[in-house]
């Protein structure tokens, strides 16, 4: 049995505890369809990067388990639109009932933090604590595991809400045009946070950045794939075309600075580190959308 475990790939191989068949042997999972995968990976999203009540499906292999990065972050793009949906939604509600454009805004924001528990800006927090305040490698991972907010990450949640209300309120001219573009950006900045992970090891032996599989070139391809393509969604709602390519363009180098940072700080990459790099992202997509062009 031990050789035979061994022989399984990464993909295959059982986990601890895992049920055996009437010959003793380990019985492993069958493959789903691909449709049914698909859906599998979507809810794994929907249920890691937002507190919506996602029921779980008999499909499903482990419903409440750790997201199977490798693959399942092909559907990011589609559980980041979704996640963003309550925030759009209120954004457009609000402005079509004549709120003002700074209440509606910030109905959003708050639609948006109730939506996910505030799970990227608890990373940006955390990041700007730790890369600020720590003097060592070690002191800067220390401080980021610590539940505390700190100066610097207190400014740095300011900002990040001070900014993304600004380019909002900005965008309160057309309703459906705003709702669009917080839908696009929900959807690409997501896999644009993917980045860390992609390019940098690990940072800790712990935590979920170590547990999550790198994901596989070919699914990250499709995230971004499709992550492209949400950040030209706009256009098809009012928004211009060379906007949108600086906006997806701008996050995406936005992301990819905040790689670079990390790189240099702690010598990879933390799950916080990739939510600073999705506000990071989200910041910049939003401001460019917000330029009076």
């Amino acid at each position: 049995m031990r050789q035979r475990f061994n022989r399984l790939s990464p993909e295959t191989a059982p986990a601890a505890g895992a049920p055996l068949d009437r010959a003793g042997r380990f019985a492993l999972p069958r493959p789903m369809s691909p449709p049914r995968e698909l859906a599998a990976n979507l809810l794994s999203c929907l249920r890691f990067y937002s507190r919506l009540p996602v029921p779980a499906f008999t499909f499903e292999p482990d419903p409440h388990g750790m997201p199977d990065f490798a693959r399942a972050i092909r559907m990011l793009p589609v559980a980041g639109a979704l996640i963003a949906a309550p925030a759009a939604l209120t954004l457009a509600a609000a402005l079509f009932a004549g709120l003002p454009a700074g209440v509606a805004a910030a109905l959003a924001l708050g639609a948006g933090v109730l939506t996910t528990g505030a799970f990227h800006e608890d990373g940006l927090a955390d990041t700007a604590d730790g890369f600020g305040g720590g003097a060592t490698r070690e002191r800067k991972l220390d401080i980021m595991k610590d539940s505390r907010i700190g100066t610097y990450g207190g400014a740095a949640l300011a900002l990040s809400f001070l900014i993304r209300w600004a380019a909002l309120t900005a965008l309160a001219d057309s309703p459906a045009r705003a709702a669009a573009i917080m839908l696009a950006c929900g959807a690409a900045t997501r896999v644009f946070a993917l980045l860390p992970m992609a390019l940098l090891g690990p940072a800790r032996t712990e935590g979920a950045a170590f547990a999550a599989a790198r994901p596989r070139a070919g699914s990250l391809a499709t995230a971004f794939a499709l992550a492209g393509a949400a950040g030209l969604a706009p256009v098809f709602a009012g928004a211009g075309l060379l906007q949108s390519l600086a906006a997806t363009g701008l996050a995406l180098a936005a992301a990819a600075a905040m790689t670079g940072i990390s790189a240099r700080q702690i010598g990879g990459q933390t799950g916080d580190v990739a939510g600073a790099a999705q506000q990071l992202a989200e910041m910049a997509f939003l401001c460019v959308f917000s330029a009076r062009v």
